[in-house]
């Protein structure tokens, strides 16, 4: 099988790194996957949420926001200022997103302070979820280390990478990494978050107007574990690990 693209149906697109993209950030990178563009950010606040001082929770907090900007798509985007309110596609994103970056992070180790995490999509071609987890977790990484350069904490929080991607059925096949175009038509959508050690953090998965089977989940789950390692392997490379 051969996608609109010329990929095989194995294959990631094109992915590229781009660290200290936003240089008043503790952490960032502009992360490309295909025509998917998404900035993503990281800040430190000495504090943690009200939360977790009213229960006396030990070590820090790692949270994220995502948000698409007006010209990241075709039409224009309404922003969730706009209309007062954060949509409920954006909420699930940015919760998805939080936990998986907890998953990566050592909150003991990261202190009695906040990391914000802040994904924007600059150009949604599908997978801006995904992107964001993966850019995430190079800027997290990034932020970490200047910490541990300012003396703020001594030992690298950072447990493990984390890494996500998208995988499908389409046209009766599974694909990896699946664009707009074949988002669109897919019977089959499914977003998969691994970490370094190989552990599913989440998986999200779910049949349009379709069911799929154990096999087809099988050869998904495969083709997704190929791919995040992959990516885990070009966030060493950007981290210059």
């Amino acid at each position: 099988m051969t996608r609109h693209d010329g990929r095989a149906p194995n294959q990631l697109r094109p992915l590229s790194f781009t660290p200290g993209f936003a240089p008043n950030a503790t952490g960032s990178v502009l992360v490309a996957a295909g025509n998917t563009r998404v900035i993503c950010s990281a800040m430190v606040e000495e504090a943690v949420p009200r939360w977790m001082k009213e229960q006396q929770v030990p070590g820090g907090w790692v949270t994220a926001e995502y948000s698409m900007l007006p010209y990241s798509t075709g039409q224009r985007k309404q922003r969730d200022i706009t209309r007062g309110k954060l949509d409920g596609r954006s909420s699930e994103i940015q919760r998805l997103i939080g936990r998986s970056l907890r998953a990566a992070i050592d909150l003991d180790k990261l202190g009695s302070r906040t990391m914000w995490i802040d994904c924007d999509v600059l150009a949604a071609d599908g997978g801006t979820r995904t992107a964001s987890i993966t850019g995430a977790c190079v800027a997290a990484s990034l932020a970490c280390r200047q910490l541990m350069s300012a003396g703020l904490i001594k030992k690298n929080p950072i447990r493990q990478l984390v890494a996500a991607v998208s995988v499908g059925v389409v046209n009766g096949a599974p694909v990896l990494d699946l664009d707009y175009i074949e988002d669109k038509d897919a019977a089959v959508d499914m977003n998969v978050v691994m970490t370094a050690a190989g552990s599913f953090v989440e998986v999200q998965g779910s049949g349009e107007e379709s069911t799929f089977t154990d096999e087809e989940l099988a050869a998904m789950l495969a083709l997704a574990r190929s791919g995040i390692g992959e990516l885990l392997a070009a966030q060493k490379t950007a981290l210059g690990e």
